[in-house]
Parts: C-alpha cells; sequence; structure tokens
C-alpha cells in the first residue's frame, strides 16, 4: 500500500509538472493578416509548369511586346511551391491575378495586338482559363500552400467582363452597358460607365432579374455541366433571396471558388468603379460561404481567421484613412466589405528615412484604421511610377517594403531585381516581364539581393509584431526601434536596427528585453546576451533584426 501510495503522489506530482510546463509554452505565431507577407503573381508571367497547355482558342496572332500568353501556369506555381520559393522568402499569402476563363480572342488597343494573359478579361466565371491551368491545379495548388502555412488570395473582377471580339459576344444588354466612356470627374463618372472603349460595365447597379446570357447556356451545355450550374444558382439565389440580377450572379460564382477550393480571400479589382455597396453584398457571400466551408471540412480549417478582402480602390492611400474623396462624395469602404485597402502612395513615401515612414504608418494604423490595415507595394502589374524603376535601389526597397506597419505586398521579381523598363514595350507591359529565373540561378549579385528579401521576410513572417505590432523608436542615431504586439496569449517583441556599422556594434534594446535574456539576430544568425539594456553583436551587416531566444 505505501509503495502504491508513493507512486500516485510521484505520478501527480510528475502530472503537475507537465501541466504547468504545458501552460507556460510559448504558443505558436498566429497568422494575421494585417502582418502578412504577401507574393503578388501575374500567373502567365511566373513559371511555366505545364507545357501542354501553351496555347489555346488559337491563340496565335502576333501580338505587341508582351502582350500575348507566355506559358505560366498554375502548375508552375506549384512547382516553386514544392521547391520551398516562398517559404524561403517568408511569404504567407499568395495572390494570384484572375485564373478565370478569358475572351478567346484579342483586340488592338493602340498598343498592339493584346490577348488576355493577364486575367481580367472575363468570358466565364465558372471556369478556368486552360492556359492558367485545371481545378484539379488549383486545388492542389491551396492544399499544398495550406499545408505550408500559406494561404491563396484570388482576385476577383465584378466591375466588366472581356472586351468584345469577333469570338466573343457581348453579354446582353441588361447585364451590361458599352457606353458611355468614364470621363472621372465625378462620383456618377466613375461608376455608370465603361472604363476604356470595348470594355462592357457589368450593371452593378441592377436589382431586376435577367435570364444566363444565352452564349453562357449554350457553352455549359456543350461542356455538359449545364444542370448542374443552373441547379447550384437556383439554390443560391433560393438560400440568400437576392434578385437574380448581374452583380449576384458574379458573386455566386467567385463565391464557388471559396466552396470547392476553400481560398482564404480576395483582392477585389476596380473597387470604384461600383457603387459601394456592391462591395458589401460581396463580403457578405463570402463570409457566409467561407463558414460553410469551414464547417464542412474541419479538418482542412486553418484558423479562426474570416475570410478576407482587400480592394484596390486606385489612388487610394493611407493618408486617406478611412475616406476615399471623389470631389463630390466621399465613400467609406472600410465600413462597406473591406478588411483592408491597397495603399497607392506607398511608393511615393518609401522616399522618406526609416522613422518618418514607420511612425506615419504606425500612426494611422493603431488609431484611425485600427482593425483595418493597408497592403503597401513598391512596384506592381499596373503602376507606372514605381519606388525604383530601374531597381537601382533593390535593398533600400526591401528593408522600407518589409518592415513597414502593414501588409507587405512583394510583386514577383520584386526580390530579383526583374527589369521593369523592357524596351520595345508600350503601357504595362514593361512591367510584366517573365520572372528572371536565371539571374536567380546564375547572377551573384540577385543572389545577395534574394538573400535580403528572404532574411526579412522570414522575420515578418515568424513575428506578427513587425507588420501588425506598435512601432516605437528607441534610439534615432545609430536607427533602432521595437515593435510590440499581443492577441489572446500570444504577445511577440521584436527590435531592430538599421544603418548600424559592419562589423562590431552595440545596440540598445530599450526595456524590450531584460538583462540577461539571450537573444538573436536573425539576419546574421549571432546570438548574444542583453547587458545593461545594450546587445553586443560582431557580423558582417548593418542591420540587426532581434527576437528573444
Amino acid at each position: 500500500m505505501k509503495k502504491i501510495s508513493f507512486l500516485l503522489i510521484v505520478l501527480l506530482l510528475s502530472a503537475t509538472t507537465f501541466a504547468q510546463k504545458k501552460t507556460t509554452t510559448t504558443p505558436k505565431t498566429p497568422f494575421v493578416w494585417e502582418a502578412a507577407n504577401v507574393y503578388f503573381i501575374v500567373t502567365d508571367r511566373f513559371n511555366n509548369g505545364d507545357k501542354t497547355n501553351d496555347e489555346n482558342y488559337h491563340r496565335n496572332k502576333p501580338t505587341g511586346k508582351l502582350r500575348g500568353f507566355e506559358g505560366g501556369d498554375i502548375r508552375g506555381i506549384i512547382q516553386k511551391l514544392d521547391e520551398g520559393y516562398f517559404t524561403n522568402l517568408g511569404i504567407n499569402v499568395i495572390w494570384m491575378t484572375p485564373v478565370v476563363e478569358q475572351i478567346h480572342s484579342g483586340v488592338d488597343e493602340g498598343t498592339g495586338y493584346t490577348y488576355g494573359f493577364h486575367g481580367y478579361w472575363t468570358r466565364d466565371w465558372t471556369a478556368l482559363d486552360p492556359s492558367y491551368g485545371t481545378k484539379k491545379d488549383l486545388a492542389e495548388l491551396v492544399q499544398k500552400a495550406h499545408a505550408k502555412g500559406i494561404r491563396i488570395m484570388l482576385d476577383a473582377v465584378i466591375n466588366h467582363t472581356g472586351p468584345v471580339t469577333a469570338e466573343d459576344s457581348v453579354y446582353p444588354s441588361d447585364w451590361v452597358r458599352t457606353s458611355p466612356k468614364c470621363v472621372y470627374n465625378s462620383y456618377d463618372t466613375y461608376i455608370n460607365c465603361t472604363l476604356v472603349e470595348n470594355l462592357p460595365d457589368v450593371k452593378t447597379e441592377s436589382n431586376e432579374n435577367v435570364e444566363l446570357p444565352l452564349f453562357l447556356a449554350n457553352k455549359w451545355k456543350k461542356e455538359g455541366r449545364y444542370d448542374k450550374e443552373m441547379a447550384s444558382l437556383d439554390a443560391f439565389f433560393k438560400k440568400t433571396g437576392y434578385p437574380r440580377a448581374p452583380k449576384y450572379y458574379i458573386m455566386k460564382w467567385l463565391a464557388d471558388y471559396i466552396t470547392e477550393f476553400g481560398i482564404d480571400g480576395y483582392r477585389v479589382d476596380t473597387a470604384k468603379h461600383t457603387t459601394e455597396d456592391v462591395w458589401a453584398d460581396f463580403k457578405k457571400v463570402c463570409d457566409r460561404t467561407f463558414a460553410e466551408f469551414k464547417k464542412n471540412n474541419p479538418k482542412k480549417v486553418l484558423d479562426a481567421n474570416p475570410f478576407f478582402t482587400v480592394g484596390e480602390v486606385y489612388g487610394y492611400n493611407i493618408g486617406n484613412k478611412k475616406l476615399y474623396d471623389f470631389g463630390d462624395k466621399k465613400v467609406n469602404y472600410y465600413d462597406n466589405g473591406f478588411t483592408g485597402l491597397i495603399n497607392f502612395d506607398f511608393r511615393n513615401e518609401a522616399k522618406m528615412n526609416y522613422e518618418e515612414l514607420f511612425s506615419k504608418y504606425n500612426n494611422i494604423l493603431q488609431n484611425d484604421l485600427k482593425g483595418n490595415t493597408v497592403m503597401n507595394y513598391v512596384s506592381s502589374h499596373d503602376d507606372g511610377y514605381p519606388f525604383d524603376k530601374k531597381r537601382e535601389k533593390t535593398f533600400e526597397s526591401g528593408t522600407k517594403l518589409l518592415l513597414a506597419p502593414g501588409i507587405s505586398q512583394v510583386y514577383y521579381g520584386d526580390e530579383s531585381a526583374r527589369p521593369l523598363d523592357i524596351e520595345g514595350t508600350q503601357g504595362d507591359a514593361t512591367l510584366r516581364s517573365f520572372m528572371n529565373w536565371e539571374d536567380i540561378t546564375n547572377n551573384a549579385t540577385t543572389k545577395e539581393v534574394m538573400a535580403h528579401w528572404q532574411k526579412l521576410g522570414k522575420f515578418r513572417k515568424k513575428h506578427a509584431a513587425v507588420g501588425a505590432g506598435l512601432h516605437t523608436q528607441i534610439s534615432a542615431a545609430p536607427y533602432v526601434f521595437s515593435r510590440t504586439f499581443t492577441k489572446g496569449k500570444y504577445s511577440d517583441k521584436v527590435v531592430v536596427g538599421l544603418d548600424l556599422d559592419k562589423g562590431e556594434k552595440s545596440v540598445t534594446v530599450g526595456t524590450i528585453f531584460a538583462n540577461g535574456t539571450k537573444v538573436r539576430d536573425l539576419y546574421s544568425g549571432k546570438t548574444a546576451m542583453v547587458v545593461k539594456g545594450m546587445v553586443s553583436l560582431d557580423t558582417d551587416y548593418g542591420i540587426v533584426l532581434l527576437e528573444k531566444l
């Protein structure tokens, strides 16, 4: 009996000790959208993983330079995912240009004959364009990305269809308008008009019941899926009570990518070219669908985060805070379906010094935009005035973008100095060259740039405090700051030093790390102890990224 009692006591003590250890374990770094590191891909221009899908619908006419399909596809993205390319960059969200079926032919926009390689010229929202791959490919991409802790964000276009061609009939007149062309001098002249010539504008203001376009019905019948698609539409409209208006058809079709694949978010194209209530409704549809997906697929649920939407309100910048001004009307898009908006002025404000830039963004995000966020970029697919068009400030670009408060959007090739000024191109085409894989493999300078972006990206991914935390300057010279973040039981603190001396250096950590704390510099990999509020390191770099060990 005494032996049994003794064993029971030992077991109870062991269990108590284990429980204490378990409760004091640092919680896993949560995924926080406000701190995300997004990698933006023009799907056709990233990596050709399947050469058998390179030509479809006889899209073989000569085009203007960089205005035709070049072979990039979902399979190519999967290949790079498998290789660990995104993990090595610290990416936790992949955003792709639209992968839905594009118009079959092309148009001459005055910049050379052009096909819809970019994905924004929709013909059928319910189908993937075979040039990008199959639904099986997309399912594999989402599954593999999620397994690596990477979210997938697709691109939603509700504002317009693709251009009309001899092979691509116009949607019916109760679906779209083909005139007038927008003149952009008032709220109304951004919305009830076409963005450019021959880009039919969806009548998103309409709540009238309309029939499915005949060409689409015939297409589905030919593909053997008409009955299934119609039954799905009937179920959606019965469930939601929405009228069978054009916008709600499209919202349903886009939400199907949540139901079928479990995608995590949408970047919304041309958001200011519809009335804002369209996006409030779209978010409701996405939220409801995402909740149903989680309920029906408990093993595929990554976390408790809601569905994420970020809007392209062209010209919005963080200084606008919550209101975008059309001149005759101000609109709050954050109150109409968006958690975040693309910040179109970061590429200008990146010219500021570090503290001026970081403190401005911190003050707005921690106050006026608390609970919301912005997505920053230094270059993009349709911004002809990037921060560093000649790629002469690639290290500075990475440092400012990846350490700035808010979401960072890495445009494919930012990390490899992919050229943005291509001779012989016109318009946006110069921004959309094929990914420079050969430089990444063979160019020593490119490898150095890549290493810089990788270190900063992994630091950002590991520490939610970098993008979502409270920014505090610790020292002006040398420049040192901290970021702190708390969410539930998770607490995160980091200290960053920039423009420091190479070699031996002492970095003040203020009150962030107590004396005796062991810390690691994630840029050099070296460790040190905090002594009298200072960390002494000897590294080959002028950057220090400190975390508690």
